[in-house]
C-alpha cells in the first residue's frame, strides 16, 4: 500500500475552527498596528503542533499576510504619483475577500492556497 492509498482522515471540528482562525486573525489589523501579521504568527506558532491541517493553514495565512505587506508597501511608494491609491482600495477589497473565502474553506476541511502570493515560510 502505497501513500496515495491511504484514506485521508477529514480534520475534527477544533482542527477545522484554529485553521478558521488563523485566516481571520489577520483582521486584527483592522484594530492594531502590524496585526495583519501578529494575529496569523501568533496562532501559528501556538497551534501548529496540534495538527498538519492547522500547519499548513497558519503558514499559508501568515504568507498570504507578508505577500499583502509587500504589496501595500509598493502601493504605498506609487501613492506619489495617485495611481497607488486606487491599487491600495483595490488590494484591500481583494484581501477582504479572499481571507472571508479561505476562513469558510478552512472551517469546511478544505485546505486552501491563496493565489498568486509569495510564499517564504515552507
Amino acid at each position: 500500500m502505497n501513500d496515495v492509498d491511504l484514506p485521508v482522515t477529514p480534520p475534527n471540528a477544533d482542527v477545522r475552527q484554529w485553521a478558521m482562525f488563523c485566516h481571520l486573525s489577520a483582521l486584527l489589523g483592522l484594530v492594531m498596528p502590524l496585526g495583519h501579521l501578529l494575529g496569523p504568527l501568533v496562532l501559528w506558532h501556538l497551534k501548529r503542533e496540534q495538527d498538519p491541517f492547522i500547519d499548513a493553514q497558519g503558514k499559508e495565512a501568515l504568507n498570504f499576510q507578508i505577500s499583502v505587506t509587500l504589496a501595500s508597501f509598493v502601493c504605498f511608494m506609487l501613492m506619489f504619483v495617485f495611481i497607488g491609491i486606487v491599487l491600495f482600495a483595490m488590494l484591500m477589497v481583494a484581501v477582504l475577500i479572499l481571507i472571508i473565502l479561505a476562513a469558510v474553506k478552512a472551517n469546511e476541511g478544505k485546505a486552501y492556497r491563496y493565489p498568486w502570493i509569495w510564499r517564504p515560510i515552507k
